[in-house]
Order: structure tokens, then sequence, then C-alpha cells
């Protein structure tokens, strides 16, 4: 199966008065034709930043420093990120939905409007075939009387229905990949099991690729195919998602499971067990492993050493540790 997307080794940095914030390091990872991935990690980890750096939407203070994303054979990076052709290639061939509907739909604007806008300027319809079309994908993604609620306004659409349209934007024009950046961080958990249904059918009926950006292992383990574990800026463990939540190989992975509360568990049985610590500055980055002050299994090579590269520990299992923790810890 031919790779849709490829990241390969992007470095994008924050130049503060403060220091230089590394927020994506050296960051590699690719999405098949018709595949679910995952991106999972803490708040701060890199996740988002390494997307919207795909897309080309970091803002100054940021850059990208280097690296390549290869989509449809040829570097985006080197694109001008104003010029025609990221343009066409943002919501016409690679979609994102962003974390909150409410800050990314526009207040003033009604939703028939900003679905159509997309249509007109990607697909070249007129303004009937783009209101007919955006009533359709309203439809599609369950948007009850979409025939009547397209000439609402944002503020008249519930968090969870506000999410819909958005999906429902990132499909107009048909693209190849969607980026659902914490597509579920502002609905509760029954709206969340039927945003993730809905994707997940979608995705499956029109062949689209997906990636997932998420700080809950949950939310990918029933969905996606691969889950990549990003921590500081980097990846530091990926592998197809039974293998990674049967045989978590990297000791942030094994606390990110401990830390995950299981259905059909007695009560008085299992504990949570939280991660103990915070996460790293990112401007003031140690020279060993990022994750050293936090770890349970650490020796005396992960205190000598700096950060170790990702490794192989199964067929398509990499983790970015020294130990060799073993299977079923």
């Amino acid at each position: 199966m031919a790779a849709i997307l490829e990241i390969d080794n992007l470095t994008t940095n924050f130049y503060t008065e403060y220091g230089t914030v590394k927020a994506v390091d050296g960051v590699s990872y690719y999405v098949d034709e018709g595949e679910i991935i995952g991106l999972v990690g803490e708040s701060g980890c890199g996740k988002s930043v390494s997307v919207l750096s795909a897309m080309q939407l970091i803002q100054t203070p940021g850059k990208i420093d280097s690296g390549r994303v290869i989509f449809d054979g040829e570097d985006i990076l080197q694109y001008d990120s104003k010029g025609e052709k990221m343009r066409s290639i943002r919501g016409g061939k690679i979609a994102m939905i962003f974390q909150e509907p409410m800050t990314s739909l526009n207040p003033v604007l009604s939703i028939c409007r900003q679905l159509t806008e997309a249509l007109e300027i990607h697909l070249d319809m007129d303004i009937q075939s783009a209101r007919e079309r955006a009533i359709e994908l309203l439809s599609m993604v369950g948007v009850p009387e979409a025939a009547v609620r397209i000439d609402d306004f944002p503020h008249q659409f519930s968090g969870g229905m506000r999410q819909r349209v958005m999906i429902a934007m990132a499909l107009s024009c048909n693209p190849a990949l969607i980026i659902a950046d914490e597509p579920t961080t502002a609905v509760d958990v029954t709206t969340q099991a039927q945003l993730l249904e809905l994707m997940n059918d979608l995705v499956t009926r029109l062949n689209t690729s997906l990636i997932i950006v998420t700080h809950n292992l949950g939310v990918v383990a029933r969905y996606a195919q691969r889950i990549y574990v990003m921590y500081a800026g980097r990846i530091i463990e990926s592998g197809p998602s039974e293998e990674i939540f049967e045989n978590p190989r990297h000791p942030y992975t094994i606390g990110l499971m401990r830390s995950i509360p299981r259905l059909g568990e007695k009560r008085g049985g299992r504990k949570l067990i939280p991660i103990d610590g915070m996460p790293p500055d990112l401007i003031f980055m140690p020279p060993t492993c990022a994750f050293l002050p936090r770890c349970t299994y650490k020796t005396k090579q992960c205190q000598e050493e700096p950060w170790p590269a990702l490794r192989q520990v199964g067929e398509k299992h990499r983790t970015a540790c020294f130990v060799d923790i073993g299977e079923k810890e």
C-alpha cells in the first residue's frame, strides 16, 4: 500500500524572548492510503505543531527549520505557504478539523456560507450547486433538518453539532487526507463516541486517510491501525495499535496505559497509576532522555548517554529507550 503522506525528520522551533522552544524535534511518520493513524501524547508534546507544520500553518515566532513533507510525490514544504499551490492543497486535498469548533467557525457568517466558500473555490461550483452540496454534507454527518439548519449561525448549534459542521467542511472537497486535531475535546463522552464512529464510517466509505491527534489513548484504541506516541517533541514509540496496547515497550507509553480506566474492572481492583512529575521545559531540554526524571525504569546508561533513537523491538514496532522492558510489563 502506498503512503499518501510522509513526514521526514521535521523540525519546528519557536523563537521567543525566553529562548528557543524545540516544539518538534526530528519527527518522522507516514500515513497509507485509506489508513487511520493515531498521534498520541500529553499536551505540549508537539502533536498539533507537527500537523500544523505539515499544512504550513505555523505563525511567527514559529519556524519550520528542516525536514520534508511528501504529499502526492512532492515536498509541499517547498511551496510558498501563501501561494496558489499550497492553498489548493489546504482544504482541497488535505483537510483539517481543528480543536475548538467555536473558535474555528466564523461567528458572523452562516453555516451555509462557511461550507459553500470552499466548494466554490476548490471545486468551482456555482452558488446553487454549492448550497445543495452543503445540505447533502450536513445530512451526511447527521445534522437534522439540514435544509433548514444550513442558514443558522454557529452560536445556534451545540458543541457536538458544531463539530459535525467542522467534519462536513473537512469532507466537502473530497480530500485524500483528513487531520482531526483533538476532534472530541469540547464534547461529552456520548457525543465523543458518536463523532468517532461517524469519522470512522466516513473514512471507510469514502476511502479517505485520517490522522487522529489526541492526548487520549482510549480514543484511538478502537479506530487507529497504527499509533505514534510523542513526548517532548519526539516520537518515542510507534507500531500497530494492537501491538502498542498489548505490549508497550517505552516507559512513557506504559505510564499512559496504567492511567487509563478500563471497562469491566471490578470495584477495588486495578488502581490507576498517574505518571509522576511534569513534562520538560522545551526551552531547556536535557542532553539525556527527556523522560528520565519521571521514569521508573531508568539505568546508569540512561543518565549518561544522549536520548536514544528509535530502535526495532518487533516487526513494525519501534521504541526510543535503552531498557529492554520486555513483554507485558
